[in-house]
Order: C-alpha cells, then structure tokens, then sequence
C-alpha cells in the first residue's frame, strides 16, 4: 500500500534536510518525483542521486509556479520549501522578516496547492498533499512568532483544503516536527541553555532525524492512510502531549 508506481509526486524543499530525505524515501516507494528548491546546486546533487527530476521555482513568485506546475499530471505534492525567517519576541519582531516568512511558508505553499489541486482534479484519479508544518504551530515556542505564526496558517490551510478537496477524493494533511539538529539550526537549538531544558521536557528526549519525518510523510500520502484527512500530526517525541 506504499507503491507509488506511476504516481508523479512534487517535493518543494527538495535541496533541504526534510525535503531531501522525503525525495529518497518516495523514489525507493517507485514514485516519479518533482524535485523542487532554492539551492540549485543541492536539488541537482539530489536528483543525480536519486533519479528525481529538477524543478526549480520561486515560492514567493505565483507565475513562477503557475508555469512551472501548469498541464503537469501530478497526483501528490509535499510541501516542505520553507524559511526560519528570525528569533525574535512579538516587541522586536521585524515586519519584513515576518512578511517573508509567510510569503514562503504560508502562501508559497498555498499556491503551489492551488495549481497541483487544479491538475489533479483535471485527472481525476484523487491524489494527496503533505504540508510540513511544525510544533512550533502547536505550542508557543520562545523567539518563534513569525515561524510559528506561518506554520498555524498552513495548518489551516490543511483543514480547508481537506474540506475542499474531499469531495475530488484529494486527502490533505500537515506533519509538525520538532527540531532537527542540523548546522543550521544548531546556532540557536544548540546552545545548552536552550537544548538541555528543551529535551527535559520531551518525553523521548532527543532530537529528531530527516528519516524519522520523511517516512511519516511518504505513510500520509500512501493508501495506507487512505482515510486520514485534515490532520497534524505532531512527530515531535511526545512534546506536545505534554
């Protein structure tokens, strides 16, 4: 129930951790997969790796989408293309980061479900979407309010377009991870006055892996899930249960 054999599958964020990993595990599943992302050098060592085919374009851009996805017999998507954006408080927030970063997150992933719902639904053989939203959406997270705003309006967008898209046998549903220790994110997850608190409230207490978020996602968009729509589904080692 996890083949996807002759099922075009788009991956935005392709050329980062999450998006990478889910390109991997969807090509060994035998899906044809539409490997999108900013670093061009990093989405073509990706696709020479898997056999994915590059698709490169701009979340903030609508026509750039619009054309890139346009006429394009695709049947699932995962939207994982996002941005950080800044650690800041609601008091020095800086409007412009926090513009972006629901420019990328929140309404790149929109339009990118805007167009590939229109050919799936020209196809008419269903489909499904996975949005990679965050727990940051789930519970307040210090220094997060431009990331975790961005990441409750996709969760949102999920629930609306799984009430939408149902009746075109479209299932939609988010995945909220918690933090993936990578370099880019050790900067600030690193630090021991954030890391080791952190970790004591998590009842696993570790950080996640790019493995451990991709195969939930690739199990969404399987007929395994086949009746799983609208939900987020926190993979966050039991920190939001708490």
């Amino acid at each position: 129930m996890t083949d996807f054999s002759g099922r075009t599958i788009l991956v935005t964020g392709a050329s980062g951790g999450i998006g990478g990993a889910t390109v991997r595990h969807l090509v060994e599943a035998n899906a044809t997969v539409l490997a999108s992302g900013r670093n061009i050098e990093q989405l073509e060592k990706v696709a020479a790796e898997t056999g994915a085919t590059p698709l490169p374009f701009d979340l903030t851009s609508e026509d750039s989408i619009r054309e890139a996805i346009e006429g394009r017999d695709i049947w699932g998507v995962v939207n994982s293309g996002g941005w950080g954006g800044e650690i800041a408080t609601p008091q020095d927030s800086d409007i412009a980061v926090f513009d972006k970063v629901m420019a990328i997150n929140a309404r790149g992933s929109l339009l990118v479900t805007k167009y590939a719902s229109r050919e799936m639904i020209r196809q008419g053989k269903g489909g499904a979407i996975v949005n990679i939203s965050s727990q940051a959406s789930l519970v307040a997270l210090v220094g997060h309010i431009a990331y975790g705003s961005s990441k409750a309006a996709l969760d949102n967008i999920t629930r609306v377009s799984a009430l939408e898209l149902g009746q075109y046998d479209i299932r939609v549903n988010s995945v909220n991870p918690t933090v993936i220790m990578t370099p880019m994110s050790a900067w600030y997850w690193g630090r021991p006055e954030i890391e080791g608190p952190y970790l004591e409230q998590m009842p696993l207490g570790r950080w996640a892996t790019v493995d451990e978020i991709a195969a939930p996602v690739v199990f969404l968009l399987s007929d395994a899930a086949s009746m799983i729509s609208g939900v987020s589904l926190p993979i966050d080692g039991g920190f939001t249960a708490r």
